[in-house]
């Protein structure tokens, strides 16, 4: 493919396996978790060879260069072909893994007892449900 020609960035996000869903990576485009050459990227924005793009998702913050366009999701080894992941993410999300296995079982405390009537009440209210 030459570079003239672009795939759609959420189309590209999928086949690249960063989402499970087209549908997530068109929100989390529409959330402006998606950069492309620094620049907030819609869904539908053409990405092409050579572009950088940040990307914010579930499994953290990845800055990759585009190495080739791919408009179906193929297997995971095919998927990992169309990026490649620059050095300081690949640090940065490595540091970040090595926090969350400190913090471990401290970053969520169970309630020690189940809510109360009150306690629910004010869950619900929270929640916004009835």
């Amino acid at each position: 493919m030459n570079n003239m020609i672009g795939t759609r960035i959420d189309k590209w996000l999928w086949a690249a396996r960063f989402f499970k869903t087209r549908e997530q990576a068109s929100k989390a485009c529409d959330m402006n978790r998606i950069l492309s050459n620094n620049q907030p990227a819609k869904p539908a924005r053409e990405v092409h060879v050579g572009d950088m793009l940040h990307i914010k998702n579930e499994g953290g913050k990845f800055e990759v260069e585009v190495l080739a366009l791919s408009q179906q999701r193929g297997p995971a080894s095919v998927a990992q072909t169309l990026y490649r992941e620059t050095e300081a993410s690949k640090e940065a999300r490595r540091k970040a893994a090595e926090e969350r296995k400190l913090l471990g079982p401290m970053a969520y405390t169970a309630p020690s007892k189940r809510p109360s009537k009150r306690d629910r009440r004010l869950i619900h209210s929270f929640r916004g449900d009835y």
